[in-house]
């Protein structure tokens, strides 16, 4: 896997977490024109959650604007996503992924689109109320 993702786990509503994506290739997250973080819940289509391009300029669902932030670590190895105030509709596998090549993209239209990407194989975050 290029990416892996961890920091899942289950909290309570209003509870937080911050989720980590490392690439195993270096350099591959600072090649890449946008990264960003997806969901899947039961049942359920994957959606795009967040997207951050490479000068750092972020994007966000409405559903989470004001309780997610993604990030990038300076020495972009690291992709985050800090989660607060969660809610039971946000329970479902998390993932990162990034376009397959370091082509130029729009990056608040790729994170909604169905474009290729590569992925990480997902953590789990479980909300309960």
């Amino acid at each position: 896997e290029r990416l892996v993702e961890s920091g899942g786990g289950s909290v309570h509503t209003g509870g937080s977490l911050r989720l980590s994506c490392a690439a195993s290739i270096p350099e591959y997250i600072g090649r890449r024109y946008c990264m960003g973080w997806f969901r899947q819940a039961p049942g359920k289509e994957r959606e795009g959650v967040a997207t951050i391009d490479w000068y750092g300029t972020t994007y966000y669902r409405d559903s989470v604007k004001g309780r997610f932030v993604i990030s990038k670590d300076t020495a972009e190895t690291t992709l985050y996503l800090q989660m607060n105030n969660l809610k039971p509709e946000d329970t479902a596998m998390y993932y990162c992924a990034a376009p397959p090549s370091s082509a130029r993209v729009e990056c608040d239209q790729w994170y909604l689109s169905p474009a290729e990407k590569d992925w990480g194989q997902g953590t789990q975050v479980t909300v309960s109320s």
